[in-house]
């Protein structure tokens, strides 16, 4: 029983070709394309008042020389509620429960805002692995906590959104069995999950969307720290 439960995280091949590229390409298909109208109808309307509020606020307190990743960010932050969203539909996969995948994604990045730090203002990103006013004996052993939790933030990054969604995945799974199995012992016990199976698919379609910004939200963050 508990292989079958994990089951649904294994990534799905078809004749020797992984189909976590399809996945992956997929999303990008479903957006709808600006149209050279005076008007857009309204899926491109809400599609491009949600990108800017988003941009708005997530690069509010960043300077000018981080809005030049601003494109990136909203895109990412698209991307991930869109597979996110798509990872619950009945028989889909989702790619965002892969901790590699995640990794992919945040070790670059966070790696892309160290760089800038350290190419743009050194002594203040390495002033950041040593707080002021720190006392003398415990420099060393500061230096070194500060080292181990910066080269920790993309790990948290990709773990944090691989362990929400994967928790969600396998608590919609065993909601559902337990309803399978009550219905024809206890119905009215069953249509009770029923219901508690709908507020958890709710509850993990919040959870697609504030997951991904969350996600993007930190980057933005580390971003701040070192432009």
């Amino acid at each position: 029983m508990t292989l079958s439960l994990f089951d649904q995280f294994m990534s799905p091949w078809h004749m020797g070709i992984p189909l976590l590229a399809i996945s992956l390409v997929l999303p990008w298909i479903l957006f709808p394309t600006p149209t050279f109208r005076w008007l857009n109808n309204r899926m491109l309307t809400f599609q491009g008042w949600f990108i800017a509020r988003f941009t708005q606020q997530t690069f509010l307190p960043l300077n000018v020389g981080g809005h030049k990743w601003a494109l990136l960010l909203a895109s990412l932050m698209v991307f991930l509620i869109t597979l996110n969203m798509l990872g619950l539909l009945p028989y889909t996969f989702t790619p965002t429960t892969q901790l590699s995948l995640n990794l992919g994604l945040a070790v670059p990045l966070w790696l892309a805002t160290v760089v800038i730090g350290l190419r743009n203002q050194p002594t203040a990103a390495l002033g950041h692995l040593l707080p002021e006013g720190t006392p003398t004996p415990l420099i060393p052993v500061l230096i070194v906590i500060e080292t181990i939790s910066l080269f920790i933030r993309p790990v948290a990054l990709g773990v944090r959104l691989t362990a929400n969604l994967t928790a969600g995945h396998l608590l919609i799974q065993l909601v559902s069995m337990a309803v399978f199995v009550l219905l024809p012992m206890m119905p009215t016990v069953a249509v009770l999950t029923a219901v508690l199976l709908l507020m958890l698919t709710l509850l993990e379609v919040a959870v697609a969307m504030i997951q991904a910004y969350v996600f993007v939200l930190l980057l933005s963050l580390y971003l701040q720290e070192n432009v």
